[in-house]
């Protein structure tokens, strides 16, 4: 694999701009989850972290109205402020893996892992500044591949390379068809959490139970049940909620369970119960009863970003400049799959996203012309070749 980018190092993000990028986030994983969630009926799994990152990366490279849309709905103020906030995020979840006391007692590992990755069409010319800013707050270079001749290699490539970041758990991102020989970037995150309960769920507690559906009907489910300790309660409008911590408590699932007839209603609202939970539960041990469950979602999210207020970025009037003056760039896709297993001991996490990049349609012109010296016109009907006028210009000052 070819590589190139930026021999710049990767930066220490200031707190204020950290602080600045989870406001942000927050923000858009509510709006995300909102514009998402009825276009299926089925169980969700996503990382809007994940998504808000890819989107991230890829305003690096966009201008003018382009980019001020894509702020808009990514809740930033500019590009490289809330790069500076990601990388920050980054480096402050960077430091939670590591030995933990898990739920049985002796010690488990927890990891969490992020990665980026870029991929460009070799030959073209790709801004050093748009390298840089992805090398000092995303700590990726570029790896080259061929996407005009060998779009399917480089499809594997990707798929390779994310499947070893989610140990295997998104083995196939980016699907036939996505690739094209018009493709010529690619900006890649993946995400992979493995944790231990806190307190874990004793087996022997686990038994067959009804779980209620949307519909009213119900299913039988294995149904864990335990006495969590260090776990907080919250109650809102609407909907009550448990905390449940992993390892240390650093990170934890906040189950949001709707009153029985508002599921609709509150999951409609996600932008106003969600920061109310981020901010923390009543303290003290509660009783949970909670399904087993594991969930598989794969998404294309251009109808959904473009219906949150970005639609330019994946239209012919795009403006990725930013990342090349090769060629005229806009969002051809964003590729998204989330997959979560949840059991009595903890919960195994991962995600990827891919913001796919393709030459527009509005092609740079092949040949460059100056009308600056004395010229010739013809007005002409094209379907007959029939000239209409025929006329010069030697000054175009001269008064008619």
């Amino acid at each position: 694999m070819k590589l190139a980018g930026s021999g710049v190092d990767r930066a220490a993000a200031p707190p204020e701009a950290r602080a600045a990028a989870v406001e942000a986030v927050t923000a858009f994983t509510a709006d995300l989850y909102t514009a998402a969630a009825p276009r299926g009926t089925g169980n969700l799994v996503c990382s809007p972290y994940s998504v808000a990152v890819g989107l991230g990366m890829t305003v690096q490279g966009a201008r003018g109205g382009t980019a001020a849309e894509m702020l808009r709905v990514l809740h930033g103020t500019d590009a490289r402020g809330l790069a500076a906030g990601l990388n920050g995020i980054d480096a402050e979840l960077a430091r939670r893996p590591g030995q933990v006391p898990g739920g049985s007692g002796e010690a488990q590992r927890l990891d969490l892992s992020a990665a980026n990755s870029l991929w460009g069409q070799e030959g073209v010319a790709w801004h050093q500044e748009f390298l840089d800013v992805l090398a000092r707050e995303f700590g990726t270079g570029l790896r080259l591949v061929d996407y005009r001749r060998a779009h399917e290699q480089a499809r594997l490539a990707v798929n390779a390379w994310v499947a070893e970041q989610t140990r295997t758990r998104i083995p196939e991102l980016i699907p036939k068809g996505i690739f094209r020989d018009i493709t010529r970037l690619t900006l890649v995150n993946a995400l992979w959490f493995k944790a231990p309960w806190q307190t874990e769920f004793r087996k022997a507690a686990t038994r067959p139970g009804e779980f209620h559906l949307l519909d009213g009907s119900s299913v039988e489910a294995d149904l864990m049940s335990g006495m969590i300790r260090g776990a907080g309660y919250a109650r809102g409008d609407g909907w009550q909620a448990v905390d449940l911590p992993y390892g240390k408590g650093d990170l934890a699932m906040a189950v949001v369970v709707p009153d029985a007839g508002r599921f609709a209603e509150v999951e409609r609202s996600a932008g106003a119960w969600l920061p109310e939970v981020l901010r923390g539960f009543g303290p003290g041990p509660v009783q949970v009863t909670l399904p087993r469950w594991t969930s598989r979602a794969k998404l294309e999210l251009s109808a959904v970003l473009a219906a949150m207020g970005m639609p330019t970025a994946f239209s012919d009037r795009a403006d990725l400049g930013g990342m090349t003056g090769d060629e005229p760039l806009r969002i051809a896709a964003v590729v998204h799959e989330g997959f979560i297993a949840v059991d009595e001991a903890g919960t195994e996490a991962a995600a990827a996203t891919a913001v796919v990049v393709e030459r527009s349609s509005a092609a740079l012109p092949a040949h460059t012309l100056v009308a600056d010296r004395p010229f010739l016109y013809v007005i002409h009907d094209r379907p007959t070749r029939t000239p209409v006028f025929l006329g010069r210009v030697v000054d175009p000052t001269e008064q008619a």
